[in-house]
């Protein structure tokens, strides 16, 4: 990395942490800002500015938290003043809580009939509203948690220049997931293959039935899932080899994932894919499951890019 990544990586990761609505006009002003009080460190010094330099020089400037709170009002959750006695208070109430529910548990049989007796209402608050109530509880302890190790360890809150190019997970995480895709087309060829491996071709006849292709989706849209699945292989392969993403490649694998998707939907809606009602309904699930989580992946990217622009 030069000096000018190291300072696009820290511009990137402050203008994350703003409103999206002021995220490209914080992010040109702040990297205007940087380059010209580096370019001014840099000829003091005598030298050229290089990324050791404008590591330095941006861990000086400040953790990209702390500059982006210059840049928009201040929210206070809990009053400073009683931010010790409020995480005290969670912590000691969360676990005489824990403790109790515990020794209950483990006094008492749960009687699954006392359900009966309860009224919707009462359901609801007991299963939904008062449950509900330790997800803030266990963020508050989180953060405090982690405030306290930074004023405690301000080294672990160093910041550290992260390349646009990089490969989210390391090179090990593409490798799974080219194991996934191979698993994938495997299934997709012959899922009854699972069965033998399985059971060494044992397996009831019903089995084998709920496992079985409608010859609709084998002539329709299995091809298609076949060919885009194969096509993502040498697209994770090459970035394996080069251990980092182009933005051409990039670009590339998105358009790809996007048409498995649709192809996914299309299946879906299409008609059944397996011959047995339970093995479609299973099939079709998971599939919805796979096109929800990659489009949400998608849409996090997309929410998460910034583009320093001046207007």
């Amino acid at each position: 990395m030069n000096a000018n990544d190291v300072i696009e990586s820290y511009v990137t990761d402050v203008a994350l942490q703003l409103p999206r609505r002021q995220r490209n006009d914080v992010a040109f002003e702040l990297r205007a800002l940087l380059n010209e009080e580096l370019q001014a460190r840099a000829e003091a010094a005598g030298r050229g500015a290089d990324a050791a330099m404008a590591t330095e020089f941006l861990g000086a400037f400040g953790r990209p938290a702390e500059v982006a709170a210059r840049y928009r009002p201040t929210l206070t959750i809990i009053d400073p003043a009683d931010g010790r006695s409020f995480l005290r208070a969670t912590v000691i109430g969360m676990a005489v809580i824990w403790i109790l529910g515990l020794v209950g548990s483990l006094r008492q049989p749960i009687d699954s009939g006392g359900w009966d007796l309860l009224s919707v209402a009462g359901h609801w608050w007991g299963s939904a509203v008062i449950p509900s109530l330790w997800w803030p509880g266990m963020l508050v302890v989180g953060f405090g948690t982690a405030a306290w190790v930074r004023r405690r360890w301000p080294q672990s809150g160093a910041w550290k220049p992260r390349a646009g190019d990089r490969i989210e997970g390391g090179r090990t995480a593409l490798v799974l997931g080219l194991i996934g895709i191979v698993c994938g087309i495997y299934v997709l060829i012959e899922p009854r293959w699972l069965l033998d491996v399985v059971w060494d071709g044992r397996a009831a006849p019903a089995a084998y039935e709920a496992l079985t292709y409608t010859e609709t989706f084998r002539q329709r849209q299995a091809p298609w899932l076949l060919a885009l699945l194969l096509l993502n292989i040498p697209i994770l392969a090459t970035v394996v080899v080069q251990g980092r993403w182009s933005a051409g490649m990039r670009r590339f694998a998105t358009a790809m994932g996007l048409a498995t998707c649709a192809a996914m939907v299309w299946t879906i809606v299409d008609g059944p894919v397996l011959m047995t009602p339970s093995g479609d309904g299973t099939a079709k699930g998971l599939m919805g499951l796979i096109v929800a989580i990659s489009l949400l992946g998608y849409a996090i990217q997309a929410y998460r890019r910034v583009r320093p622009a001046p207007g």
